[in-house]
């Protein structure tokens, strides 16, 4: 099979010691391609210089609203220039988080709705960050969305009416480890067994979120194990897995712009 890892971290220090390894495990486990996404202007920068270093490896840019409180109009040009790399392929990971409230509302809508803005300008498709925002990321989104800005719902943990405003949209949707999960991943299950196919694709989080068999034995995630997020989809969906991995690398490439 052939895997595209649509969104993970690998510029966080805790693969410092054994990235080279961890390279190693994603060729090994057919993981082809990844996106590497920041949350502010170091990780953005990092991102960027990771993708440098292999064939297939891509980066995004931007503010998370967690960071929306140490945004800038500055950061927000420093990043527009950045995505002018030709491993740039989204911008993200943006959006909105009214749970752990890192940020003060008032600054996340702020630089979330520049950060759209910017997005449209540079025409990348664009990485959504959404936890308990009571509907507001899609009245922003329906505000500002032109018809024609690509984009993923990273890590889909909403509601079935949330899901199909963001369908409606045409937005794609990103499936985590947490599908894996007995308990947490219920609800993710019943959802992705009607999700239309052409609007799948898999991501990792990582180092954050690791899945099922591979949750038992290491807390850190890595892209290799997108793999277990792929036969564990294919497993609920009832799909044959290599199949359902060609549709998802389609999806993906389509999602980000990328010819491979």
């Amino acid at each position: 099979m052939k895997l595209f890892d649509t969104h993970c971290h690998l510029d966080d220090s805790i693969y410092d010691k054994d990235i080279e390894d961890v390279f190693k495990r994603l060729i090994h486990n057919g993981v082809e391609a990844l996106t590497i996404v920041g949350i502010d202007q170091k990780s953005s920068t990092q991102a960027v210089l990771l993708s440098e270093s292999r064939s297939g490896f891509y980066a995004a840019v931007g503010v998370h609203p967690h960071e929306a409180k140490n945004c800038s109009e500055e950061t927000l040009q420093y990043l527009r220039g950045l995505s002018n790399h030709p491993k740039v392929c989204a911008w993200g990971e943006i959006g909105l988080d009214f749970n752990r409230m890192y940020s003060p509302r008032k600054e996340q809508e702020k630089w979330f709705k520049r950060q759209l803005d910017i997005a449209d300008e540079r025409n990348l498709p664009i990485i959504l960050h959404e936890r308990d925002s009571k509907g507001r990321l899609l009245e922003i989104l329906n505000e500002r969305y032109k018809g024609q800005r690509q984009g993923v719902v990273h890590c889909f943990s909403g509601n079935a009416k949330e899901l199909d405003n963001y369908l409606n949209i045409g937005f794609f949707i990103g499936i985590t480890g947490i599908l894996t999960l007995k308990d947490r991943g219920t609800d993710l299950r019943k959802f992705v067994q009607t999700l239309p196919v052409d609007r799948i694709v898999i991501e990792t989080d990582a180092p954050y979120l690791t899945p099922a068999p591979e949750k038992n034995r290491t807390k850190r995630n890595e892209p290799a194990f997108v793999k277990s997020v792929l036969l564990k989809l294919a497993d609920v969906r009832k799909e044959d897995p290599e199949i359902l991995s060609k549709i998802i690398w389609k999806n993906s490439c389509r999602l980000y712009n990328i010819e491979i």
